[in-house]
């Protein structure tokens, strides 16, 4: 049987997704709690990795297994063994040729960032923070220009493995309330610290650095170098992973990512 899950994580306390000598990850933290209530060691895979200090309000996994469980077993159980900043929001069974990354047509990540004067306290790990006035209407404008099929070598880190850098961006979109500053980013899907990268270089046009044009000069030069420096991690959050109706897996509710989550 094979199983999906969806998964939420504060991403704060550990190294990124991708299990790694030493543990300290969220897939470690994951497949330790499954074996623990399996009972037997079970591997996964994700649809998407995360680095250090990304959090996730929609990651999905899949697993294959012989227990035959009812699915709101598998959730009450595997989060009995979770750390606390890692839960297992649904379970369902999938058919054999489902696969959580390349059945994934979609992804989408959004990036909470606190524009003011001071940092947030509260938001400690899961915002990111500028202190100096933004130009909301010229990051809009900068943002459409990263729509449709692109190559996204300018937004790429040195070590990514990814085959293309050619993407296509379904959305890109600057939001504000108050204080808070929401990006949302939905392609088909990101290149190593891509999101990072582009709103660091969207802050710049923001700052008044740069023209809004100058995203669309990045775009057509691909040279990494000349984009501004990769953002903090602590403000992205993998929000949802989209897959072919068929599928017919739940959705996940968003609301705590809808008004900057709580506490904030």
């Amino acid at each position: 049987m094979r199983i999906a899950l969806a998964v939420e994580y504060d991403g704060s306390g550990f190294r990124g997704w991708q299990k790694q000598p030493g543990g300290g990850t969220v897939q470690d933290a994951l497949q330790e709690a499954l074996q623990e209530f399996a009972g037997t060691p079970i591997g996964v895979v994700c649809a998407g990795r995360t680095d250090a200090g990304v959090h996730a309000l929609g990651q999905v996994v899949h697993f294959d297994t012989a227990l035959d469980r009812p699915m709101f077993s598998w959730v009450r159980g595997i989060n009995t063994f979770l750390p606390p900043a890692v839960a297992v929001r649904w379970a369902q069974a999938v058919s054999d040729d489902f696969h959580a990354r390349f059945s994934a047509y979609a992804r989408r990540y959004r990036y909470l960032l606190i524009n003011r004067a001071h940092r947030s306290g509260l938001g400690h790990g899961r915002v990111g923070w500028y202190h100096q006035p933004l130009d909301l209407p010229a990051m809009q404008e900068a943002a459409r220009l990263l729509l449709g099929e692109r190559d996204f070598s300018a937004f790429r880190a040195a070590e990514c493995q990814a085959n293309s850098p050619i993407k296509t961006m379904h959305r890109a979109d600057i939001q504000r309330s108050g204080e808070l500053f929401v990006f949302d980013f939905e392609a088909s899907a990101f290149l190593h610290h891509m999101v990072r990268n582009l709103v660091g270089s969207l802050l710049h046009v923001g700052k008044g650095r740069r023209p809004p044009e100058w995203i669309a000069e990045l775009l057509a030069l691909g040279d990494r170098r000349l984009a501004a420096p990769t953002f903090a991690a602590a403000g992205l959050y993998l929000a949802a992973v989209s897959y072919p109706p068929h599928f017919d897996l739940p959705s996940v509710d968003e609301t705590l990512l809808l008004a900057g989550g709580p506490g904030l």
